[in-house]
């Protein structure tokens, strides 16, 4: 990892390790990468994510647990519908992918890159060098150069920190440009899936698109021979039967760009932190936190965060910032509070809509909208409008 030197005089990455505590970090996947991009504004998960903190540990320490996450039973029926769609050598898919898409495939080869087995760090750098070497030889072109690859070992720098990402995705190769497939269990009905389902794999394939796109720039290559059209498959109605749609991912690309570089600035995040926080837990032999609660609540709000309701859908300390919101407009959600022109308390609201404060200068346009807002709410709840 590059490291920085703070305004502490300590290097960015002993600083992050410091606030991490003595546990190992928390690695990035493309969902904790792809949620970055919902609340870019939140310095809290930024500093945590950066740091590789556990936050849904640090959350059920102060008694605010994640409730999401997927069941075991989707877990399980997303593996199997993927290993379904990915069996001998991934007929299926292939078979998708002529039918559905128009591709001509006259000839393919399959090339399973996780079959360098392990989790450790060297197993990751050769999984990687395997990937990297296949992935530029399809892109040169190479008479035998693969057509499917699955599960690639990719890359992306996130805060200065090399991540790996293991994606339960394809890279399909064909006239020269890449592809990313990505399986989801979700269903497609009638041609429609689930809007907030789609989104979130959207962003995670940017993830991908991304990552592959730096990796073969890197070797010479043009970037966007990397398709921003990812093709989404998905069990069709009520069946396990496959079915494949694109999805352009040019918005999330963008934003993930944005967020990406935003997160390279850490250390202007932790040059207005105190020198000493840390969100160690402290066990002791037998593994028992010995930091008290309150301690790691007091560190939480050194750190400002920005809740949003979407927080809940993908942070696992939402229910903490939630609470912490309470009595906030940013706990309506960001159109909400924008267009309260930055009023940050419903209790300042309310007093301004019932004329019961005076504004300042800088709320006397919001004060007047909130005004007429509450008189014509009067107004319809009399049955009388004027």
């Amino acid at each position: 990892m590059t490291s920085s030197i703070t305004s502490t005089g300590v290097g960015t990455a002993e600083r992050l390790a410091a606030i991490r505590g003595g546990t190992t970090a928390k690695r990035h996947n493309a969902r904790t990468i792809a949620a970055l991009t919902r609340n870019p504004g939140c310095a809290r998960r930024a500093v945590l994510d950066c740091a590789g903190v556990d936050k849904q540990r640090l959350a059920a320490y102060v008694d605010f647990p994640a409730r999401f996450g997927q069941s075991g039973f989707a877990i399980a029926r997303g593996n199997a519908f993927e290993a379904q769609v990915k069996a001998s050598g991934a007929a299926e898919l292939l078979a998708l992918l002529r039918d559905r898409l128009g591709l001509p495939i006259p000839e393919v080869s399959y090339d399973d890159l996780e079959s360098v087995t392990g989790r450790e760090k060297e197993s990751a750098e050769v999984r990687y060098a395997r990937s990297r070497a296949l992935l530029i030889r399809a892109a040169a072109g190479a008479d035998d150069a693969g057509t499917l690859f699955d599960h690639p070992l990719l890359r992306i720098d996130v805060a200065g920190q090399s991540v790996y990402l293991e994606p339960d995705l394809i890279a399909f190769q064909a006239n020269g440009r890449f592809h990313v497939v990505e399986i989801k269990s979700f269903a497609v009905v009638d041609g429609q899936a689930d809007a907030g389902k789609v989104s979130a794999a959207a962003i995670q394939s940017a993830v991908y698109v991304l990552a592959m796109r730096e990796l073969l720039a890197g070797a010479g290559f043009d970037p966007e021979i990397v398709s921003h059209d990812v093709i989404l498959v998905c069990p069709r109605d009520f069946s396990n039967q496959p079915t494949a749609v694109l999805v352009d991912v040019r918005k999330q690309l963008a934003v993930l760009r944005r967020q990406l570089s935003r997160m390279t600035r850490v250390d202007q995040l932790l040059a207005a932190l105190p020198a000493d926080l840390s969100f160690d837990l402290a066990p002791d032999a037998a593994g028992v936190p010995t930091r008290e609660p309150a301690a790691i609540v007091s560190a939480l709000q050194v750190i400002e965060a920005r809740y949003a309701p979407d927080c809940l859908a993908v942070c696992e300390l939402a229910y903490f910032c939630r609470d912490e919101a309470r009595g906030c407009t940013a706990a309506l959600g960001p159109s909400t509070r924008e267009a309260l022109g930055g009023i940050e308390h419903v209790e300042t609201v309310l007093g301004l809509a019932g004329d019961r404060l005076t504004p300042a200068e800088e709320q006397e346009e919001a004060a007047a909208l909130l005004k007429a807002a509450a008189r014509l709410r009067a107004e319809v709840l009399a049955g009388s409008p004027s």
